[in-house]
């Protein structure tokens, strides 16, 4: 019995009408333009409404998603402040910072120096006492609770290096406190600590850390 080809090739024709049907559909369902339904699942940040109570925080989170989401960033942040001692007042602000940045500190190896430079209790006490006024060395010694002047020196010399304080030069000298410019670094690595260490996100025992 001799095969029919014909409907062989009638089925086929069937098979590759249907493919450009599907073809067709594709094409046309990926050439629409997105809802906005499907817009927002493209986006990478998605805005948290009403994070805070106050309506004008809420409304710089949002900038800050939508910056962060058009510009690809890892993220970013808007930070300020005012911090007052010894007659002295520091003020900041710094908007929209890219956290790509910050991220880059820790490459660059900038945030092991600056950790190794301050991270010492001795030190930490120093700055604590400059932060809150200008001290003598001799003050330091009976604030900290060091043996000598020396020792003093000595957790100076660096702080003095990476331009954290200085020798005031108004009035007597010996006299030192933290520069101006720097008080702001100090007090967000301080914040920065307060949430490593919230135990309300946190159960964290940093004390069997060292």
């Amino acid at each position: 019995m001799e095969h029919d080809y014909s409907a062989d090739i009638e089925n086929l024709k069937k098979e590759v009408e249907e493919i450009k049907a599907l073809f067709m559909e594709f094409t046309k369902h990926h050439n629409d333009k997105p809802s906005e339904k499907e817009e927002s699942e493209f986006k990478k940040v998605h805005p948290m409404k009403n994070m805070h109570p106050d309506p004008k925080l809420s409304s710089i989170m949002d900038r800050l998603c939508k910056l962060t989401d058009e510009e690809d960033r890892t993220g970013s942040i808007t930070y300020l402040g005012v911090f007052t001692s010894g007659k002295r007042q520091s003020n900041w602000i710094q908007n929209e910072v890219n956290t790509d940045d910050l991220l880059k500190l820790i490459e660059n190896k900038s945030a092991s120096s600056v950790l190794q430079c301050i991270g010492n209790n001795d030190r930490l006490n120093l700055l604590l006492a400059l932060l809150r006024k200008p001290m003598t060395v001799a003050m330091l010694v009976e604030k900290c609770g060091f043996n000598s002047t020396g020792q003093v020196y000595h957790h100076l010399k660096p702080l003095i290096a990476a331009d954290l304080v200085f020798e005031v030069e108004q009035g007597d000298r010996g006299v030192y406190a933290v520069k101006p410019h720097r008080v702001q670094g100090i007090i967000m690595l301080l914040a920065g600590i307060s949430d490593l260490v919230d135990t309300r996100y946190s159960q964290g025992n940093w004390s069997e850390t060292t």
